[in-house]
């Protein structure tokens, strides 16, 4: 047995960081992660877009986990999106009914992820948004971003968060109206372009 003594800072030595992915790839994802909102609901949005690295490139084994409120701003409180079998343990997948506000999606070959969700609605004096966790290779520590739908302008120009955004910076954290209930939000991780990460202490 090994005995350290913590009365000396000296002695111990820190636990070495290592990325936080692709080593993610076995466990985590599951069947239907992207698939947010309630099977057939008429008011269902899809978000999509691409992981990139400093130079552009996509990222094959991105992770992306989604969170954001019901339609009238309200947290969710329904347990899991993930059903097990209690006899087998094996995946059920979503009972397709009720809205958990969570979904975690993995970037296909091409860098590329989707989701089916509820358009959020406004929580406080916040524009609508749906809270982003990305995990990639290279990565130290998962980051943290944003994606605001656009059309309301007045909601994301008073929006508290935006406001400290540099104004060319904003538009990384707006996702792109591509018609039909369809937004494209890209994630660049670093470089030109950087989709801005938030800080939480």
């Amino acid at each position: 047995m090994t005995r350290i003594d913590t009365s000396r800072p000296e002695s111990v030595l820190p636990t070495p960081s290592h990325t936080v992915g692709p080593f993610y790839g076995y466990a985590l994802p599951f069947p239907g992660g992207g698939d947010i909102a309630p099977i057939g609901h008429p008011d269902t949005i899809t978000l999509q877009g691409y992981v990139l690295d400093g130079e552009g490139n996509p990222l094959p084994d991105a992770f992306v986990e989604l969170w954001g409120p019901d339609p009238q701003g309200g947290i969710p409180t329904t347990d899991g999106s993930i059903r097990r079998d209690p006899a087998t343990g094996g995946y059920l997948g979503r009972n397709g009914v009720e809205f958990t506000g969570w979904g975690r999606v993995q970037t296909d070959a091409n860098g590329h992820w989707y989701a089916r969700t509820l358009r959020p609605g406004p929580r406080g004096r916040s524009a609508p948004y749906i809270s982003a966790c990305v995990f990639a290779r290279g990565l130290l520590m998962h980051l943290f971003t944003r994606i605001y739908l656009p059309g309301d302008e007045v909601a994301l120009a008073a929006d508290p968060l935006l406001t400290q955004v540099e104004p060319e910076r904003r538009d990384t954290l707006i996702a792109v109206d591509g018609g039909n209930g369809t937004y494209r939000f890209d994630i660049r991780l670093q470089g030109e372009g950087e989709t801005v990460f938030l800080e939480f202490r």
